[in-house]
């Protein structure tokens, strides 16, 4: 169906949910440096809706398209080298999904400060950007992927879920989009610590130490940010977290939450050191032929 076939005339912004139909025989979901394809937000309006400030949505918009993409790379990383082709594509596929919402939120972010989502993606320094450090995290293995993906998923989830009220029509279009996917996320990721928890002692004992080592950058996720349009309920988080771990028979940690540096955590630019090594490897192409394009 093309787009002159599809009515939009109630919300233009069920575009974003469908962007091959912005044009027949668009490619613009597609993303690599230096290939010069269509803006996600091409046919969108993109202007500041009255009475939102600019600067704190671009600077929400920047932050949630930076968890987007950093995720994105690390779970990248594990392609080819998961146990079985079905997980590998399940977890290439949940990284894709993180690439797309990345696009569009980078895009939104880019609009408003006079930035294409390149320049945001592979020429800022590692003290700009704002994700949270969960993202960055190396998973050393499947038991930390899929606790890691549970944790940053379950969160997400509720955040996007909350941002589908978000006085920007963008903004609030780009987390209805995300909704099903970061709740297929969850569940897969679900599924996988109640296997692997409620499996052998060798299983079991992996996902708890996954979970150990994983605690501690969950409590990130809940600092106070006065400047983003919603938050998460450290509750419901907790309530569905818990309800995993009592099918998994996993205990969760006391742990308290990795310490800021000098009050700074993710979201201030301040990060782990696997940051510097994620951004080597992908910025590296973009940074040795900036002008590229094939």
């Amino acid at each position: 169906m093309s787009a002159a076939e599809h009515d939009f005339d109630d919300n233009p912004y069920d575009l974003l949910a469908a962007p091959e139909l912005l044009r027949e025989g668009d490619e613009g979901n597609r993303w690599a440096f230096g290939t010069g394809f269509t803006d996600p937000l091409a046919g969108i309006d993109t202007s500041v809706p009255d009475g939102t400030d600019p600067g704190a949505l671009a600077r929400s918009c920047l932050a949630l398209g930076d968890d987007a993409l950093i995720y994105s790379h690390r779970l990248q990383q594990w392609v080819a080298g998961l146990p079985e082709l079905e997980e590998e594509t399940a977890v290439a596929n949940i990284a894709l999904d993180l690439l797309g919402q990345a696009r569009l939120l980078l895009s939104r972010a880019g609009g408003i400060v006079g930035q294409t989502e390149d320049r945001l993606a592979f020429f800022r320094a590692e003290n700009e950007f704002r994700n949270v450090r969960l993202a960055e995290h190396a998973d050393r293995d499947f038991a930390e992927l899929v606790v890691r993906l549970l944790l940053f998923s379950t969160w997400r989830l509720a955040l996007f879920d909350a941002l589908t009220a978000a006085p920007d029509p963008v903004l609030a279009a780009i987390a209805a989009k995300g909704v099903n996917e970061l709740a297929y996320h969850r569940d897969y990721a679900a599924a996988w610590v109640v296997r692997l928890g409620d499996g052998t002692p060798l299983s079991h004992a992996k996902t708890q130490a996954a979970l150990d080592a994983l605690w501690p950058l969950a409590g990130e996720l809940f600092r106070p940010d006065p400047g983003a349009p919603a938050a998460v309920d450290a509750a419901a988080f907790h309530a569905v977290i818990d309800s995993v771990l009592a099918a998994a028979g996993l205990t969760r940690p006391t742990t308290p939450a990795l310490a800021p540096v000098s009050g700074k955590a993710g979201r201030d630019g301040v990060h782990t050191e696997a940051m510097g090594y994620i951004l080597a490897e992908l910025q590296s192409v973009a940074r040795a032929h900036p002008d590229a394009t094939w």
